[in-house]
């Protein structure tokens, strides 16, 4: 089994680095950090949920508003 291995170790080795250096397999750290920029540009170009249902309340209420005025021009 180690004869296998000792055979196959300068091709494994090759294969690590080129997978290191190629950025194909990426530490924990990096994932975070990478995690962390995501959440950031995100919270930069969209709006939360709670915000956007905020403005959906408002727009309901300028609606009904309105609605009103428009009512009161037609009935005088």
């Amino acid at each position: 089994m180690t004869e296998n291995f000792l055979y196959y170790a300068p091709v494994i080795l090759i294969v690590l680095v080129f997978l290191i250096q190629e950025r194909i397999v990426v530490t924990p750290e990096q994932l975070e950090k990478k995690h962390r920029e995501i959440i950031k540009d995100v919270e930069h170009r969209f709006a939360t949920l709670d915000s956007f249902e905020d403005l959906k309340g408002q727009f309901v209420e300028m609606k009904d508003k309105i609605d009103k005025i428009y009512d009161c021009l037609i009935l005088k």
